[in-house]
């Protein structure tokens, strides 16, 4: 299933990606650091959803109480449950 989230507090605006039985595919962040964020769409794909919750939920980007990666993870969670409850 197709999902798009828009972030809140990062220099990205939204995340695109699929969950496929709660694994992640076809991760595209719209705005912010474009090399590490490709790299973050890279290391998740084929990936548990679960698993990179538990490894990017909390992170922070300087001052911000939140990243680009942080709100992946809350992208994720939200999917996941939206998922569970169709």
């Amino acid at each position: 299933m197709k999902h798009t989230f828009t972030t809140k507090g990062t220099c990205s605006r939204q995340i695109d990606f699929e969950l496929d039985n709660g694994v992640i595919h076809n991760v595209v962040f719209t705005g912010g650091c474009n090399g590490n964020l490709k790299a973050i769409a890279k290391l998740s794909e084929g990936q548990d959803a679960e698993r990179i919750i538990t490894i990017l939920a909390g992170n922070t980007c300087g001052p911000r109480q939140t990243s680009c990666a942080d709100q992946f993870s809350i992208a994720l969670r939200e999917a996941l449950e939206a998922e569970k409850n169709a």
